[in-house]
């Protein structure tokens, strides 16, 4: 069935309506937002003199709403314009609006009485066939039907979006015995290539998937702190960024969500889920009810699990001693595995070492996960059939990189199950039996394809959706024809490679150069083209800085100029490499990242793209091609009447500024990415495969050798007088230091082409040359090593 969204309403404009609401905006969907009508006017209406009739009176709710949403940080669009896809309205006046929408999101608040209120009057003004959905968190869906026509309950399901709907990526589907399974179908399909979800489809149980087993871990965190005795420091450094988790962790995440949401979830949980045998796990321990019953619910009041404080002018965070409820300094956290595994980055290699620990580390985790371990497995086939649904939906919900059952098959199905064992947990039935049948594992792949264990046939199948994606993960152990110690070329069928680079932050040296050139180098003599992407929480910070800074302090120019100027030639046999080379980056593609992707044929960015030129922070300026690239494009948009030093100033600030793009969509207006050529895919999941299907068609299309430009357009001292003045006169007013102002020298002689007496045209290698020689002598100074090992040693930018 095809369907085409072209205008949604959503009913309701709170944190999760407006925030919805800019999301689908964002992937450029018409939306009406809608909201109540005031009841009485505010003092600043009553000033203007306006009365209950005025429109900016009945609209200044959902106006608030979406005003306050989209001033929040981190900003829930892409672009600031991408705001105006928003009309706004309320529900008296422009309800019958909802006629011309393709879809209708309820995200009123969550009491089943408003909704089944609101549901009447969709199903009175929308037209047939419209999708109609709830964004519920824990209502059931089919108690939303009653008195409903067929055709809404035909096209109606939950649709459960997690906040902030722009950065987590778990949209849960969860239809009724009425919905038609064509609507199901259209949502996992929509959700995840057009608006960038991980779908996944749910039973219609009491909070659903992510939920259900999130607030499990949580609540069962909050007794295991009390029987082990642990402080909340401790479980969040246990169950942060050294387990693949957010940094804010368990208690910090609980101050965020707010401590009163979590307890209406768990005290649901705990009266709709009677057979549950964890059910005493929702039981809040008294701790908890004090802490609720004192407000100290989180950010939302100004004290939780941590609370902000001043002390001797200085701010402070202080952490709650869970014995007296009295705040108190942090105190530090001292567990040998946490050295131990300090310096492994391979999050698989280092989960494996934290349960192994004989520390109370260890007792912790083997505790903790012997209960997730036996809860997961008792939930099927209650909350879902499919055990991978279970980990795409921790995984897209709560930010975990391992789901539980990943975790569980990466320790070992069988070493799992002793280790529930010893700690009074069983697992669930169909467990035992896959491995009395000789099934050691919950997932395989095989050619490519990743399966899963279906408990019901006993068999391995094939996870819906994802047949004709490709994933690195599955290939790396299988197709990999090349690699050293920080990349590997793998084969991605097709004639085309694939270059993943797996350094600390993904920083590029001298192995990932390598890796570049011998990708490149192979796809010329015996593939078709080279994608460079990898699977990192980001593609890449940069150039390794501290490689640079030892260099610098031993004042070794020689090899510095050598690997400068490495990066650079590799960076131009990106450009004018024999065959198509696309990069696909996503989160952080700074400095040398950045520089990477400007030099590709294309780039298929995925929409969640921060993106710069971040030299400047350090004491520097892009030296791998950066600030020639910005040169040439300079020249390249060059058009008649134009005034060139005001274009030239845009290339400068954007450079001088560090300035970096809140998403892919700003990256294009900051010039690092070139309309009509780059492109934006919002689903990370479907990125390599476009990015595959981009090098093939450029292959295809007869893909011809770039020859190297000889006629960049250079503006000489007419720029440069417009850097020296704007230094001279920003260091005198105070606003940058003498060091800032001699990097604004040196980079604007780089991107001004030198003290050139006229417009001059030169080439590509002329400006690389001039940028290698400013980037040396900045790394002469004293000052910009400071900066250097500031940024190595706090991860602070020093301005000295």
């Amino acid at each position: 069935m095809n369907r085409h969204i072209n205008k949604v309403a959503v009913l309701g404009s709170g944190i999760m309506g407006s925030g919805i609401a800019c999301h689908l905006a964002n992937v450029g969907i018409d939306v009406l937002l809608l909201d109540m009508v005031p009841r009485e006017l505010n003092d600043a209406e009553k000033a203007k003199g306006l009365t209950l009739e005025d429109k900016v009176v009945r609209n200044r709710l959902v106006n608030d709403f979406l005003s306050s949403s989209l001033k929040s940080k981190p900003s829930p669009i892409y672009k600031k314009e991408f705001a105006s896809r928003i009309t706004t309205g309320n529900f008296d006046d422009d309800f019958e609006k909802i006629s011309q929408c393709d879809w209708v999101i309820e995200v009123v608040v969550e009491r089943l009485d408003i909704k089944k209120i609101i549901f009447e009057k969709v199903d009175k003004y929308r037209k047939p066939g419209t999708l109609v959905s709830s964004n519920t968190s824990g209502i059931p869906i089919h108690m939303m039907l009653d008195g409903r026509s067929d055709d809404f309950q035909k096209h109606f399901c939950g649709t459960h979006f997690f906040n902030p709907p722009r950065y987590l990526r778990l949209l849960e589907i969860i239809p009724t015995p009425k919905t038609d399974p064509s609507v199901v179908e259209f949502f996992m399909h929509y959700g995840a290539r057009f608006l960038g979800k991980k779908t996944v489809l749910c039973k219609d149980t009491p909070a659903f998937i992510a939920n259900r087993v999130g607030v499990y871990s949580i609540m069962s965190l909050f007794h295991t702190v009390e029987e082990m005795d642990l402080t909340i420091e401790e479980v969040d450094k246990l169950t942060g960024p050294v387990l693949g988790r957010p940094k804010s962790a368990t208690f910090r995440t609980c101050d965020v969500v707010g401590l009163d949401t979590l307890v209406h979830v768990a005290n649901g949980l705990v009266e709709n889920c009677p057979n549950d045998e964890e059910k005493e796990q929702f039981v809040l321990p008294g701790y908890v009810a004090k802490m609720v019953e004192n407000n100290m619910l989180g950010s939302k009041t100004k004290q939780g699990f941590y609370k902000k404080a001043e002390k001797d002018g200085k701010k402070d965070i202080l952490s709650l001693d869970l014995k007296t409820l009295e705040y108190r300094e942090k105190a530090k956290v001292n567990f040998p595995v946490l050295a131990q595994t300090k310096t492994v980055d391979d999050l698989n290699t280092r989960t494996k070492m934290l349960f192994a620990a004989q520390d109370r580390a260890g007792e912790f985790y083997r505790k903790t996960f012997s209960g997730l371990f036996a809860y997961v497995s008792n939930r099927l086939p209650e909350i879902t059939d499919d055990l991978y649904k279970v980990d795409d939906a921790l995984k897209a919900g709560f930010g975990w990189e391992l789901g539980p059952f990943e975790t569980w098959n990466l320790i070992g199905v069988e070493k799992g199950i002793e280790m529930m064992k010893a700690n009074g947990k069983q697992p669930a039935a169909w467990v035992t039996k896959m491995v009395a049948d000789g099934k050691k594992s919950f997932y395989q792949i095989e050619n490519g394809v990743k399966k899963y264990y279906d408990q019901a046939s006993g068999d391995y199948k094939v996870i819906p959706g994802t047949e004709d994606l490709i994933f690195i993960d599955n290939l790396r152990d299988t197709n990999t024809v090349w690699q050293n110690n920080d990349c590997h070329l793998i084969d991605l069928g097709d004639g085309i490679l694939n270059l993943e680079f797996h350094t600390k932050m993904n920083t590029i040296g001298g192995g990932v150069l390598q890796g570049i050139q011998k990708g490149i180098e192979m796809a010329e003599n015996e593939y078709k083209g080279l994608v460079i992407s990898n699977t990192g929480q980001n593609f890449s910070a940069g150039a390794n800085v501290g490689l640079i800074f030892m260099m610098a302090v031993e004042q070794e120019y020689d090899e510095l100029n050598f690997a400068i100027k490495q990066f650079q030639d590799t960076m131009m046999r990106i450009r004018h490499s024999a065959c198509p080379v696309v990069v696909a980056p996503h989160n952080m593609a700074l400095g040398g990242g950045c520089e990477m992707s400007m030099h590709a044929d294309k780039v298929v960015a995925h929409a969640e793209l921060y993106m710069g030129l971040v030299e400047f922070g350090v004491g520097l300026i892009p030296g791998g091609g950066g600030t020639k690239e910005f040169a040439k494009r300079l020249s390249d948009d060059l058009r008649e009447g134009d005034v060139r030093v005001n274009r030239f100033r845009e290339k400068f600030l954007t450079i001088g500024q560090a300035q970096v793009s809140t998403s892919a969509y700003e990256a294009f207006d900051l010039g690092y990415l070139r309309k009509g050529i780059d492109e934006v895919v919002v689903d990370r999941d479907y990125q390599l495969t476009r990015a595959k299907e981009a090098c093939l068609a450029m292959y295809n299309a007869g893909y011809t050798q770039p020859v190297k430009q000889k006629n960049i357009t250079v503006l000489g001292s007419e720029a440069l007088g417009l850097v020296y003045v704007g230094a001279d006169s920003m260091e005198h007013g105070k606003y940058i230091s003498e060091h800032d102002a001699y990097i604004s020298e040196q980079l604007g002689y780089v991107l001004a082409g030198g003290d050139l007496s006229e417009l001059t045209h030169v080439d590509e290698q002329y400006l690389l040359d001039l940028e290698r020689k400013a980037f040396l002598d900045l790394c002469t100074k004293k000052k910009t090593l400071e900066r250097i090992q500031s940024i190595l040693t706090t991860g602070k930018i020093l301005r000295n």
